[in-house]
């Protein structure tokens, strides 16, 4: 079976001004879709009709194929990180999300900032990421196209930092594409159903 790419989870406009339809237009429509491609004309001369994506994924990191590992892990990440996001002002951290924040880094405010900082200063290309780590939530970054779920991480959050993820609105000013997203457009509701262990992604259920 195939991979496809995956829908969004709301129209293209829907995460305006903060993320464009162009940039969707170029970021989904354009470089997941080839990954997408790319994957699936790998897995048949590599033996893997049939895997599953997250399958393909620790396979590609396990023969070292950089190639099929970069685009199967880029499909992940950014099936994962459009249901990361949603319309301003439409979910809040609550529950348990919202007392580990508190308490793993004294607020909403002082987490967005912590992530904020960790994406900012990653050097080049790659990924910023929320995760659950022995009981507690930690900030980190991951390089190019590497991503938790080949690293035996739990992954929550995740907020892209390629250039192709801001420049069409941003230009060069990763702070600000930065600041805009995880203080406007984070979906939440998303982020708890991570940590409480419910959600999937469309990738995981490919394949």
């Amino acid at each position: 079976m195939a991979f496809t790419l995956p829908d969004l989870p709301y129209p293209k406009d829907a995460l305006q001004p903060h993320m464009s339809e162009e940039t969707f237009d170029y970021h989904w429509g354009k470089h997941h879709k080839a990954y997408v491609d790319k994957t699936n004309g790998f897995v048949g001369e590599k033996g893997l009709e049939g895997a599953s994506l997250l399958q393909v994924i620790r396979t590609a990191k396990e023969r070292g194929d950089k190639g099929l590992f970069n685009n199967s892990a880029q499909i992940w990440n950014h099936s994962f990180f459009w249901q990361c996001l949603a319309p301003q002002g439409s979910t809040a951290p609550s529950g348990r999300l919202k007392d580990m924040i508190d308490s793993d880094f004294g607020g909403q405010d002082a987490l967005l900032e912590k992530l904020a900082t960790e994406a900012t200063n990653h050097f080049a290309s790659g990924w910023g990421w929320l995760i659950l780590n022995s009981g507690k939530l930690e900030v980190t970054s991951l390089h190019d196209a590497d991503t938790p779920v080949a690293n035996g991480m739990t992954p929550l959050l995740t907020v892209d930092v390629w250039e192709h993820a801001y420049y069409i609105d941003y230009r060069n000013e990763r702070p600000r594409f930065l600041k805009s997203v995880l203080e406007n457009i984070i979906n939440w509701d998303f982020v708890g159903q991570n940590l409480d262990g419910q959600g999937e992604t469309r990738a995981d259920q490919q394949g």
